[in-house]
């Protein structure tokens, strides 16, 4: 089984577990699909978006 860290693409988090999607957009993250967001890592977005990224992986790899 894949781990989620924070340098995963949220491309590659999304191909890891569709339904990651809401876990994503509950954080603020609600541009998951746009192109950025495919090369982008969970780290680069928590930065932009001003999420708490230990806390977001730590739900992500809950549910994989």
């Amino acid at each position: 089984m894949a781990k989620i860290t924070k340098d995963t693409t949220i491309g590659e988090v999304l191909k890891l577990n569709p339904d990651a999607e809401a876990i994503l957009q509950g954080f603020g993250m609600h541009c998951v699909h746009c192109p950025m967001s495919q090369m982008e890592s969970i780290a680069e977005a928590g930065a932009v978006h001003g999420i708490d990224v230990e806390l977001m992986v730590k739900k992500l790899n809950e549910n994989i």
